[in-house]
């Protein structure tokens, strides 16, 4: 079910923007937390048991992000390798801190069987102002494509292309919140000129898959998995999750290589999104983060 929402303050309805309304969104945006804070310090206190290596850097007029990229000790190449992203939404609180807690208490212990590989945050500007998209207002999670127009998406695929690993899976971590409806849905109408349709936010975790290479089983294994942790989102009163018909409870499906998505960056046999809610009452923002890491728990132990 979908209703319309006002119109946003930004832009002519049914016209997309131009520089003029790209410049004056990023008028209103400012920082509200730090990446150096919250992310690179952390990043730096837990080198001790895993490598920590800059991929590249985000220069934009507000200031400029050095990007990290975490592996595992002890890499062998005989082993298979695991990919997990966050951050690319920089919105999705948990999605980062979620990373942030894997590589911190899990990412050793599953080291011994895999080569694991975690790009922390890749949207830190979004991270800070609490955005979907990026200064630019690109959507890094619509941009994993050739000639990529974000660059938090072209960093992490030249170096993956440089440093060529055959991942088994990806676990890209991510939320769904009530600002989906309130900010960024809008703005994104607005943007493309289009009539906003608000979708129904789901009350629980659920997952996202690649319809075209499902792999359902590998997709209930996660599910289970976090189910420990918070509640799986139910279908709505059409059988649906944010407009999209679901595939088993917990777990809809989108073609995520022509929609640019980040499960789309490698060729891994087993992919999914996370997608957690943080507005939900009845989880807490460390019941979030621990979702998060039990969907990449979940996803390793159906692997091993």
């Amino acid at each position: 079910m979908t209703s319309k929402t006002t119109v946003y303050p930004i832009g002519t309805p049914g016209q997309p923007w131009q520089k003029k309304e790209k410049k004056e969104w990023l008028a209103q945006q400012s920082k509200k937390r730090s990446y150096q804070q919250e992310v690179v310090e952390k990043l730096q206190a837990l080198s001790d048991h895993v490598v920590v290596e800059q991929y590249g850097e985000l220069n934009y007029e507000s200031g400029s992000y050095p990007l990290f990229v975490v592996k595992s000790n002890n890499w062998d190449n005989d082993k298979p390798a695991v990919l997990v992203t966050g951050g690319v939404h920089g919105y999705e609180t948990s999605g980062v801190q979620g990373a942030l807690l894997f590589i911190e208490r899990e990412m050793e212990n599953y080291s011994r069987n895999f080569n694991v590989v975690v790009f922390p945050c890749l949207s830190p500007w979004g991270y800070e102002t609490i955005n979907r998209w990026n200064p630019e207002a690109v959507d890094p999670n619509r941009s994993f494509i050739a000639d990529s127009p974000a660059p938090e998406c072209a960093l992490v695929m030249d170096y993956l292309q440089k440093n060529p690993i055959d991942f088994l899976a990806h676990i890209d971590l991510h939320e769904t919140t009530d600002s989906d409806n309130t900010e960024f849905r809008p703005a994104k109408a607005a943007r493309e000129g289009e009539i906003n349709t608000n979708w129904n936010i789901p009350d629980g975790f659920y997952l996202v898959g690649d319809c075209e290479n499902l792999q359902p089983e590998f997709q209930q294994a996660v599910l289970e998995e976090v189910a420990q942790v918070t509640h799986i989102a139910e279908a709505d009163e059409d059988g649906k999750l944010i407009g999209a018909k679901i595939d088993q409870q917990g777990l809809i499906s989108f073609p995520v290589n022509k929609l640019g998505l980040c499960i789309s960056l490698t060729q891994a046999m087993y992919v999914t999104t996370t997608e957690v809610y943080p507005d939900s009452p009845k989880a807490s923002a460390e019941q979030c983060n621990q979702a998060q890491v039990a969907a990449v728990v979940g996803a390793l132990k159906f692997l091993q």
